[in-house]
């Protein structure tokens, strides 16, 4: 079974990113499989993979925009500011809704965001959360993010509220330091009890396939592949004549004339088929991937 393009896959609880795709792997009998986005272990959801050539395009499907939705707990923060984490502190947080709402309000734009110990990055050559496994806390810059769209969509009051709210953000935020951001910003402190990214751009995880079913029928993988094409649905889309197609196929740099484009674009045939990524350079544009 040969199979590539892009998988959208319901990844759930208990699993790392790194552990979807190892499983993955076998399933699709190939070692060139990766992932556009990281989800925490406990974090359930979208996982966009890419398998076989695919791999090569992920990078244009990582920078879109991510919807979450998510569940904190006010009052109480963990190390890892999530439910897998220890607590570290407490302290009642007995806040309104409309309290809440309006903290929520004052975080939509852009924002300067400090990554968690426990993250991927890397400070001096070492990976946060490599440190933070050896109780070390570093410094850490801030970082730009976006917060596009921030919506509390229910509350259960108390000493230690819970907060549940959908948010749209740039790549690279991370939510479980918005909800404790949100805490502090009412006095206090708070932790993620419930995440779930639900998009990447365009692609839902209401297409997605639930990880138990490709396990359970592995000879279902392609039929759940999506093409190139299907997968770069939020890039810009150019269709070419079969004259043109070879150039571009075999990486021809073109002029604005022949290839009228900016960013990024999705060059395909008559077909609709994926050849190459183009985008503009100088006065010119050039290939960023050929895939054809």
């Amino acid at each position: 079974m040969t199979v590539e393009g892009f998988l959208l896959v319901d990844k759930p609880g208990g699993w790392t990113s790194h552990d979807v795709v190892a499983k993955t792997r076998g399933l699709a009998r190939t070692r060139k499989i990766g992932h556009a986005g990281t989800l925490d272990p406990m974090a359930t959801g979208l996982l966009v993979l890419g398998v076989g050539r695919a791999t090569r395009l992920l990078r244009f499907v990582q920078h879109l925009p991510k919807e979450y939705v998510a569940r904190a707990q006010l009052g109480i923060a963990t190390d890892t500011l999530d439910a897998d984490g220890t607590e570290v502190e407490r302290a009642p947080l007995p806040v309104e809704r409309d309290e809440v709402a309006a903290a929520m309000a004052a975080f939509v734009g852009p924002i300067e965001q400090v990554p968690p110990m426990v993250s991927a990055i890397k400070i001096d050559g070492q990976k946060l959360y490599e440190l933070a496994r050896r109780g070390k806390e570093v410094e850490r810059p801030a970082r730009s993010v976006h917060i596009h769209e921030f919506e509390l969509t229910g509350f259960e009051p108390g000493d230690y509220p819970v907060a549940e709210f959908r948010v749209v953000c740039s790549s690279g935020t991370y939510v479980r330091t918005l909800a404790d951001d949100i805490g502090r910003a009412l006095g206090g402190r708070a932790h993620l009890v419930g995440l779930r990214r639900t998009r990447i751009g365009s692609l839902t995880v209401d297409d997605a396939s639930p990880l138990d079913e490709l396990i359970d029928d592995p000879d279902q993988l392609p039929g759940r592949m999506l093409s190139f094409s299907q997968g770069l649905a939020d890039l810009s889309h150019i269709a070419v004549d079969d004259e043109l197609a070879g150039r571009i196929g075999h990486g021809s740099v073109l002029s604005l004339q022949e290839l009228p484009i900016e960013g990024p674009t999705a060059v395909v045939d008559g077909d609709g088929s994926l050849i190459a990524i183009y985008a503009r350079h100088g006065s010119g544009v050039k290939p960023e991937v050929v895939v054809a």
